[in-house]
C-alpha cells in the first residue's frame, strides 16, 4: 500500500473508530455538560485527555510510516509496527482511547464516563486478545511472537524494546 493511501485510510478509521468511542459516545452520555469537581482534578483530566490524543495520533502515524497500512482490519499493515511508542507497549491506541475517556471523566466531573471507560477498555482488551493477537501471529509469525514476549500489552515498559523497527 502506498503511504498516501495508508494516510487517507488511517485518517478515515481514526475519525470513525476512536472518534466514535472517545468522542461521539462520551458526548452522547454527557452532552459535554460538566458536573462539579475540583480544579486540580479537572486540570489532571485535561492533561490525561491531551496525552491520550497525542499518543493516539502518534500511533496512527506509525501505522502509515512504518507499517504501510492502517489499523483497520480491512486494510492492515504490510509490516509489523514495533517502533516509536510500540517499543513500550503493544496496544498504545487502546491505552490512549481509554485514557482519553478517563481524562474526559475527570475534566467534566462525570463518573458515568469512568464506567464507560472501563467498559470500553474491557471490550478493546477482548478484541485485542481474541482477534488481533491470533491474526498478528498468523500474519507475522515468529516476528510477532518475539515482539509479544518482549513488550507488554497494556502497561508500558519504561525502557524501550530494542528489537527491529522499519522507521
Amino acid at each position: 500500500m502506498r503511504r498516501s493511501r495508508a494516510a487517507v485510510g488511517s485518517s478515515v478509521f481514526l475519525a470513525l473508530a476512536p472518534g466514535t468511542v472517545a468522542g461521539l459516545v462520551p458526548w452522547w452520555l454527557t452532552g459535554w455538560q460538566a458536573g462539579h469537581g475540583w480544579l486540580a482534578v479537572r486540570l489532571l483530566g485535561g492533561a490525561v485527555l491531551t496525552g491520550g490524543a497525542v499518543v493516539l495520533v502518534h500511533a496512527f502515524t506509525r501505522f502509515v510510516r512504518e507499517g504501510l497500512g492502517t489499523p483497520a482490519p480491512v486494510a492492515p499493515t504490510e509490516h509489523l509496527v514495533v517502533g516509536g511508542l510500540y517499543r513500550h507497549v503493544r496496544n498504545p491506541m487502546y491505552v490512549a482511547v481509554t485514557a482519553a475517556i478517563c481524562g474526559q471523566a475527570l475534566l467534566l466531573g462525570r463518573p458515568i464516563l469512568l464506567a464507560y471507560g472501563l467498559l470500553a477498555g474491557t471490550v478493546m482488551w477482548a478484541f485485542a486478545r481474541w482477534y488481533e493477537e491470533p491474526a498478528l501471529l498468523r500474519t507475522f509469525g515468529a516476528e510477532y511472537e518475539t515482539y509479544r514476549r518482549a513488550v507488554p500489552g497494556w502497561w508500558p515498559r519504561l525502557r524501550p524494546w530494542r528489537g527491529e523497527s522499519r522507521a
